[in-house]
């Protein structure tokens, strides 16, 4: 009787082992956990506290997909030696299978872009023209964002920026991304990424000058400033600073010139 009132129904295994009681169920059909009694009259599965063990390892090599043959057998033999042996031959399988995963998903990828076909049927990707109005519309959107910032609002950028790459964008085009990329992570308080997208944003204008807008520079400066100011580098935001009010003053249209001062202005130097 007292063994009895030690067993536990199936109902509160499950829950203290977090094996299913279907999978419990299958797991006594195939003889990888037998009950430790079964009720005659009403055919109650009841479990005792020293099968928790080996529930709980079942449930942990059910996670790592080991066959269930396999784990019966390796449980079974109760050997340290064995249980290695069958770990080190299911790791071996699945990095077989993640070989194998690997290239399927590569194909995939290459039937998606369009640089395989199936039955000479090549899959539609983005024009240049769509993506070019990703990236303006992205754009656009992560300006909206800044009032309420977030991922979404760093996304966007990101997203943006990829679709003027893929968009044939001018180096001015991208040169602007990085600027944007640079803002957004200022914005979350974030100075490394930052400081990358301002110096990219940098050397972009300064590598074709003769695409760039006489604004640009002076974006790029103010990049810079912000993200050394996030960093708490105050001498090196004040002399960014500086070097924006400089290439500011140079602007020829008044609208252009006005939106630079503002947010210069805004900075705390």
């Amino acid at each position: 009787m007292l063994r009895r009132m030690q067993l536990m129904p199936i109902g509160r295994f499950s829950r203290l082992t977090g094996v299913g009681v279907k999978a419990l169920r299958h797991y006594d059909e195939i003889g990888l956990l037998v009950p430790a009694a079964v009720d005659d009259e009403t055919g109650y599965r009841f479990y005792s506290p020293d099968q928790v063990d080996r529930a709980e390892a079942i449930r942990l090599l059910r996670r790592l997909d080991m066959p269930l043959e396999e784990i019966r057998a390796t449980l079974d033999a109760g050997d340290p030696a064995a249980l290695r042996a069958a770990l080190v031959s299911h790791q071996r399988q699945m990095a077989i299978r993640d070989s194998a995963l690997r290239a399927s998903r590569g194909k995939l990828q290459r039937l998606i872009d369009g640089r395989e076909t199936i039955m000479g049927m090549r899959s539609e990707s983005l024009e240049t023209e769509e993506h070019r109005r990703l990236g303006i519309d992205l754009y656009n959107r992560t300006w909206t964002l800044m009032g309420a910032p977030g991922e979404e609002m760093l996304h966007c950028a990101h997203a943006s920026a990829y679709h003027w790459m893929q968009g044939g964008g001018t180096t001015a085009n991208r040169a602007r991304s990085e600027w944007l990329c640079s803002r957004v992570y200022s914005i979350l308080g974030r100075p490394e990424p930052a400081l990358h997208h301002a110096r990219r944003c940098l050397e972009l204008v300064e590598s074709a000058p003769d695409e760039m807008e006489d604004w640009d520079i002076a974006g790029a400066r103010e990049a810079l400033a912000r993200a050394h100011l996030t960093a708490g580098e105050m001498d090196e935001a004040r002399r960014h600073y500086e070097l924006a009010r400089e290439d500011t003053a140079k602007i020829a249209d008044p609208e252009d010139r006005k939106h630079i001062e503002a947010d210069l202005d805004a900075l705390p130097l």
